[in-house]
């Protein structure tokens, strides 16, 4: 049995050895994502300026025809104030000239001020097309590059893959069934040590009188609160003084 244990120890670190492998690549693959993500939010920021920018164009069109209208209409109470008669006619068209006058400034100022924003929009789309063409750049070369990485790491799975095929081969049926569920069930970890009566998969205490019986190996032992295959190992330090 502790040749079994053994194996399944082995197993175990293969198989954690692997899922190291899926999260490099997995990592990897972030970065390519990250990156796309990242281009992705600035073309969709560029295209709000060139909405916001529209929009501007169009206030600002439409506060020019404002000013037209403003100025088309001093001229003609200018020109009514010619014709008028009494007094209180001469001073609605006085009032109305006066406010036509104000807007008009209104105006003026107002198609300035848009002018500057429409500006600072431009300048900002620029510098996100800027952005997002060297991102697109890297993104290019980041791709060569991971892609090449994952090549290296799928071809090294691959031999560590067939290394736990062989294993897994010479392992009692029994005991591949009970460790292939618990991998899928315990996130990856079947098999843990037991150091000073602690499962080092969930940290829970083993009995006393089980943990004597890990230390000996002579059959599969499982932590009481997770499950988990248990083995014996020395507490590092305990090593440590022996060597």
């Amino acid at each position: 049995m502790k040749e079994e244990i053994v194996k399944l120890i082995n197993l175990q670190e293969i198989d954690s050895e692997i899922a190291g492998f899926d999260t490099d690549i997995a990592k990897k693959q972030q970065i390519i994502t990250d990156r796309e993500q990242s281009i992705q939010e600035k073309k969709e920021a560029i295209t709000a300026s060139q909405e916001k920018t529209e929009a501007l164009l169009q206030e600002q069109r439409d506060t020019n025809a404002e000013h037209e209208d403003a100025g088309t209409r001093i001229k003609d109470r200018q020109n009514k104030m010619m014709q008028v008669q009494t007094s209180r006619e001469h001073q609605a068209l006085l009032k109305e000239i006066e406010e036509n006058k104000r807007l008009l400034k209104e105006t003026e100022e107002k198609v300035l001020q848009i002018m500057e924003q429409i500006e600072a929009v431009k300048v900002e789309a620029t510098e996100l097309e800027n952005l997002c063409s060297g991102e697109k750049e890297l993104l290019e070369e980041e791709t060569v590059t991971v892609e090449k990485a994952i090549k290296k790491i799928d071809n090294t799975r691959k031999k560590v893959a067939n290394k736990r095929t062989t294993l897994s081969k010479n392992l009692q049926a029994s005991s591949l069934k009970r460790y292939s569920k618990l991998l899928i069930k315990r996130d990856g970890l079947g098999v843990v040590p037991a150091i000073e009566r602690v499962c080092q998969g969930c940290f829970m205490s083993v009995p006393p009188q089980q943990f004597n019986e890990i230390r000996k190996g002579d059959k599969l032992n499982v932590c009481p609160n997770c499950q988990r295959i248990l083995y014996y190992k020395e507490k590092e330090e305990e090593v440590a003084d022996e060597k």
